[in-house]
């Protein structure tokens, strides 16, 4: 096969992995200016007859406490303190498994991989009974879902970040303390501007897994007015009338535009050559 054929062959499947990939957001769009009926009689795209009136809906307040715009500010208010308190810990925690050697590192970091297989299903209950005994359930402060995450509590982002770093020369670490820098400051900046883009890959990870959380505010927020928005697409779906689907995907289109420009506008950051690792 030549050059050239090679090359159009290469485009045309990954123009083909493009179309799969985005037809279920383009269908998501496109559905949510559909009638009920319409829907689910076609799979089409494109609607033939749009409408608006699932866009209107979806900023209607459900029980008087919550609409989209309040679920929106609930969600941010503590997602952006546990994306940045998961960046610092994990940071942290990473860089003293990857860096130094202590009496009982093997110990601790065997329980560090031990709990990957840990399901998540099995801590619900402790964590639940141990929250709610320091008086943290419906915490305006949302403190059962922020401060685990000051704890370097997803173990994959340490492993990922202890991966990350120990790729990184020690000959960066032994120049800096030969230029006078301790261990804080060489992490801050030698090691910190080397690891930009995984430190912008974990935030992205910690962003999309929280604002999709639905288990952690079931189970921790019980005031409407503190929903986030994982609780408020499901209010938004009315048993009692009847599911306007136009609405509740029209509330899923708005409740996606942040983390979709928030991954468009990480792009540029998450290459070696963002990190300072360019040949």
């Amino acid at each position: 096969m030549s050059r050239k054929a090679s090359r159009i062959l290469h485009l045309l499947l990954l123009t083909a992995g493009a179309v799969i990939m985005l037809y279920p957001l383009l269908w998501l769009l496109g559905a949510s200016l559909r009638t009920n009926e319409e829907i689910f009689a076609s799979a089409s795209v494109l609607p033939l007859h749009p409408t608006l009136s699932g866009w209107r809906a979806a900023w209607r307040s459900y029980g008087g406490q919550i609409d989209l715009l309040h679920a929106m500010r609930n969600t941010y208010a503590y997602v952006i303190p546990k994306v940045l308190l998961t960046v610092i810990s994990v940071t942290l925690t990473a860089y003293g498994f990857a860096r130094f050697e202590f009496s009982g590192r093997r110990l601790l970091m065997l329980c560090l991989f031990a709990t990957l297989f840990l399901p998540q299903t099995v801590l619900y209950v402790p964590q639940f009974i141990l929250f709610d005994r320091l008086g943290w359930i419906d915490s305006p402060l949302y403190l059962p879902l922020t401060v685990p995450a000051a704890l370097a509590g997803d173990t994959v982002l340490v492993v990922m970040m202890m991966q990350f770093i120990r790729s990184i020369p020690r000959s960066f670490d032994e120049a800096a303390r030969l230029d006078g820098c301790n261990s804080a400051q060489t992490l801050w900046f030698i090691l910190a501007p080397m690891l930009r883009p995984v430190l912008i890959s974990i935030a992205l990870l910690q962003l999309l897994r929280s604002v999709n959380d639905y288990m952690g505010p079931l189970l921790y927020v019980k005031s409407p007015m503190r929903y986030p928005l994982s609780v408020f697409v499901k209010l938004s779906m009315d048993a009692e009338s009847g599911f306007q689907w136009s609405r509740v995907l029209a509330v899923c289109c708005i409740a996606m535009l942040p983390q979709i420009i928030s991954y468009f506008a990480a792009q540029r950051f998450t290459t070696p050559e963002a990190g300072g690792l360019k040949e």
